[in-house]
């Protein structure tokens, strides 16, 4: 999977570079790299996800009324 910024001309690079990281964030790239930057029990995992799932299912419910 790569990802490729081509710089339009007279671009700053710092552009480009913001470009970059805000493609990289949109994709999800730069969460999964950090996620797997350490081990994670399958059960710590699950927990994470419950808790997850629980918090967007609490705002869904205080949303709807």
């Amino acid at each position: 999977m790569s990802i490729e910024i081509k710089i339009r001309k007279n671009e700053p690079i710092d552009r480009a570079i913001r470009r970059m990281k805000k493609k990289l964030e949109r994709e999800n790239i730069i969460k999964g790299v950090r996620a797997k930057r350490y081990f994670e029990k399958p059960c710590e995992v699950r927990r994470r996800k419950t808790k997850v799932m629980a918090f967007t299912q609490m705002l869904r419910n205080r949303h709807a009324e």
